[in-house]
């Protein structure tokens, strides 16, 4: 006996279009398997995950649906054993000058064009029972062959809700047997070539000062979640926390699992918070080094200096030096870079020292420099 697919879906025979849609949306969404973690449960949802699918696939179609409608599964699909012998378009075996069931010399109005009815021509075939199968000609009605849940299933959310389907994850998009089912990859493709990933993305832009002392942050993201008894479309709003710790680099992630948006297939993204650093008017950071540009004159690169620099925890650090510098040289201080993973160990400060010449010297000056400089 074929299967009764209006009881699959819960809906009766003279059920509408938006009917079948409300049925299989939700019951999709209720036995998709990524929703199922145990493997018994899994199990069967992927057997009837199937059949929903398989059952709106006919009767959101009008021909498949007809068909289905006069005789069953199995005249969709052609199911019985093959004809003895067939012509293309025609009919052939066992009913001469006409069809069995009161319809000699055709089909009944709404039957697609092309479509061809053939009973059995085994003579140990109960004779009351026809087959049917189809013919490839132009117009005609293709043979049913059930397609992929998974196809039917982003084509519908797809169609439904484009923008949400650009933050669905890529599915396998295999033709047929049991081990195409729902493999998933992560990376770039996903359904239509949209190139998703069952993650969000987040840039946290921080300045060199709180990477330097940490600090915490709060970020609201905006979630799109489907409401189970409805199965439309919410939005709600959550807080995550990102507690930057000190001395933390720039592209440190922050993962927030399941607090992104809700898939048609049940799973519900997580929330990647990637660390961005602002540049800085006088730090770079390398690693865990500081380096700066100091400018000194000429007068200083030769007889010393004594000068205090702002440091990025607020203090006043005094930096002097009393031999001859030259231009382009660097200094190191010690434990006075960004904050490390080990309990008070920093990195070290750079100083670069540019030596400011001066444009132009009088002719005493000139002198003055030549006399002690010799």
């Amino acid at each position: 006996m074929g299967k009764d697919y209006y009881k699959i879906l819960g809906v009766d025979k003279n059920a509408e279009e938006e009917e079948l849609k409300k049925a299989y949306r939700k019951l999709a969404l209720k036995w998709h398997p990524d929703r199922h973690t145990e493997e018994k449960d899994k199990k069967t949802a992927e057997v009837k995950f199937k059949e929903i699918s398989e059952a709106y696939e006919v009767l959101s179609d009008k021909n498949k649906r007809t068909i289905y409608d006069t005789y069953g599964e199995e005249g969709l699909k052609g199911g019985g054993p093959p004809p003895s012998s067939t012509t293309s378009g025609g009919y052939s075996g066992g009913f001469p000058g006409g069809f069995p069931g009161g319809f000699p010399g055709g089909f009944p109005a709404g039957f697609p064009a092309g479509f061809s009815g053939f009973p059995s021509g085994n003579t140990n075939t109960n004779t009351n029972t026809t087959y049917f199968s189809t013919t490839g000609g132009p117009g005609g009605f293709s043979s049913f062959t059930p397609s992929d849940p998974n196809s039917i299933f982003s084509q519908f959310f797809g169609d439904d809700d484009d923008d949400f389907m650009k933050s669905f994850p890529s599915f396998s998009r295999g033709h047929g047997g049991a081990n195409d089912f729902f493999s998933r990859t992560r990376g770039d493709g996903g359904v239509g070539g949209k190139g998703t990933t069952s993650e969000i993305t987040y840039h946290l832009p921080l300045t060199l000062e709180e990477l330097y002392k940490g600090i915490s942050k709060k970020l609201k993201v905006s979630r799109k979640m489907y409401d189970g008894a409805s199965g439309k479309q919410i939005s709600a709003d959550k807080i995550l926390e990102i507690n930057v710790r000190p001395g933390m680099k720039a592209g440190s992630k922050f993962r927030f699992p399941n607090s992104g948006d809700e898939l048609p297939n049940g799973e519900t993204q997580d929330v990647v918070v990637v660390l961005d650093e602002k540049p800085h008017s006088v730090y770079t950071r390398v690693g865990d080094d500081l380096r700066m540009p100091l400018v000194i004159n000429l007068l200083e690169a030769l007889t010393g200096f004594k000068k205090q620099i702002n440091t990025l925890d607020d203090r006043k650090l005094a930096i002097s030096n009393t031999s001859i510098i030259k231009p382009g040289q660097e200094q190191r201080v010690s434990n006075e870079g960004m904050p490390t993973k080990e309990v008070n160990r920093k990195g070290d400060l750079i100083i670069k020292y540019d030596v400011i010449f001066p444009t132009k010297l009088s002719e005493d000056q000139k002198k003055e420099l030549a006399r002690i400089l010799k």
